[in-house]
Formats: structure tokens, C-alpha cells, sequence
């Protein structure tokens, strides 16, 4: 499984502490954004030419673990 915070960044000082990708002010956000309105992997590599693949993988890892956590913690409140 891919460690994302090799690719993704969270500065308090960067994009108000937005997580970014390592080295840019490209936000995880913008790339999901782009995705879930239907740009494919190589449309948002051609137009951010300092990104690879395995940052948009990064990008959907960060998500999903987000997304897990997230979900765990309402199960957790709602159990208790």
C-alpha cells in the first residue's frame, strides 16, 4: 500500500493548511475536484506538468484513509 505522506503535505502556512502535494500549492482538494468532474488522469497531468501519477494515486489514498476515519469515528459516536 502506498504511503501517501510521502506525496502529500499539511503546512499550516501553505494554502491556509489545505493537504497538498509535496512541493506545490496544488491542493488535494483540486485534484478531487478535477477528477469527480470527469478530467482523466492524463488531462490533469498534461495541465500540471510537475505532477505524476503516483500523486493522483496519493491523492485518492489520502481520501479513502480520510474517508475511513471519518466513517470509524460516527460509527464510534453513534455506539456509544
Amino acid at each position: 500500500m502506498m504511503d501517501w505522506t510521502e506525496l502529500i503535505t499539511i503546512d499550516p502556512d501553505i494554502r491556509g493548511g489545505k493537504p497538498c502535494i509535496r512541493g506545490t500549492r496544488i491542493t488535494v482538494y483540486d485534484i478531487l475536484e478535477y477528477m469527480a468532474g470527469g478530467m482523466s488522469e492524463a488531462e490533469i497531468l498534461a495541465d500540471f506538468p510537475s505532477l505524476k501519477a503516483e500523486h493522483l494515486h496519493a491523492v485518492l489514498m489520502f481520501a479513502a484513509q480520510r474517508e475511513r476515519r471519518l466513517a470509524m469515528a460516527e460509527h464510534h459516536e453513534i455506539a456509544a
